[in-house]
């Protein structure tokens, strides 16, 4: 008992942004208390960033794939768990992180702090800062179960840097059992662009834009930013972006180092997914937009001339 797990995944053999989100919390939580601390990883992992955590071991598992279900995540964990009883499982609160905590607190009888973004030690044990009401405010939650799950909400805490080299022992879990009820009929996955919740920098467009055709103006913006792209829901209702590039309330809950809004009004709904922006710069023409409250920069005019000259002024290095 004492064992802290740390979920990681990676993407074409690299821990991806939040796997290095979650080690860095999970370091400083195992270091504050005192406990060992582990990693779990499907196999393929190359990055040796790994190795500049305070890791005693590292547990590796076959994936069906390159990246793997969460099913195999599922299964690899509950036989780690059957090895070792852990006191905390910490895992990034991504797409993998959600789908996997309800399910893995059920089978461990654990509880489950989700959207965490730090924690302080009270009276020899760890309080969970989470953000509640879409980022608006925090509360603070304590773990009394055996086994706790902590979900670090993504661009929240930060990683850490510059540690001193580790080399931890590396443990095969070997075939694994996998209780899976569903059929996993067809798997894509995105290439060449970082994912939103990853992104340091969002150009993001709305119905502003007036037709698709226009996007080409968000595309090249992001291009020259090296950014991710992304859209409010009335544009992706309208089948004009796919529905995984929607932000929002009823989207995905961004955190970047600088967003930008381009003919979006900026309704309650969709800055309840991105409020939580480092910077949010707004481009519209209407002086009464809802956005321009919110934002850390407004310019106010037709897009149709305010990007081109935006982009025009980067590419001229001003």
């Amino acid at each position: 008992m004492g064992m802290h797990v740390v979920v990681c995944d990676h993407k074409s053999g690299m821990l991806t942004s939040s796997s290095l989100e979650a080690l860095s919390f999970a370091d400083d939580l195992a270091r504050k208390g005192g406990k060992d601390l582990v990693a779990l990883v499907p196999d393929g992992l190359q990055d040796k960033s790994l190795h500049a955590y305070n890791l005693r071991s590292v547990y590796t598992f076959p994936a069906a794939g390159d990246n793997a279900r969460v099913e195999e995540y599922l299964a690899a964990m509950t036989a780690l768990a059957g090895k070792s009883t852990p006191e905390r499982i910490i895992f990034s609160y991504n797409s993998l992180g959600k789908a996997l905590g309800g399910q893995l607190a059920i089978r461990l009888n654990a509880g489950l702090v989700s959207n965490v973004c730090g924690f302080e030690w009270a009276e020899g044990k760890a309080l969970y800062k989470k953000s509640v009401f879409s980022g608006k405010a925090y509360a603070w939650c304590a773990i009394h179960s055996e086994i706790g799950l902590v979900a670090i909400l993504p661009k929240a805490y930060g990683v850490k840097q510059g540690q001193d080299p580790n080399s931890p022992e590396y443990i095969e879990l070997g075939p694994l059992t996998i209780d899976a009820r569903m059929q996993v009929v067809e798997h894509r996955m995105s290439s060449g662009k970082t994912p939103l919740t990853e992104a340091d920098v969002v150009v993001s467009g709305g119905r502003g834009l007036k037709d698709p055709a226009n996007w080409g103006l968000v595309e090249s913006l992001a291009e020259l930013l090296h950014a991710g792209t992304a859209c409010s829901r009335p544009v992706a209702d309208a089948g004009w972006r796919p529905h995984h590039e929607h932000v929002g309330q009823t989207g995905t809950a961004i955190r970047p180092k600088v967003y930008i809004a381009i003919g979006i009004s900026g309704a309650i709904q969709h800055l309840a997914g991105v409020n939580n922006s480092r910077t949010i710069i707004v481009i519209n023409k209407d002086p009464e937009a809802p956005f321009f409250k919110a934002a850390d920069y407004g310019v106010c005019g037709d897009l149709f001339e305010v990007v081109p000259k935006l982009i025009q002024a980067i590419q001229n290095g001003q």
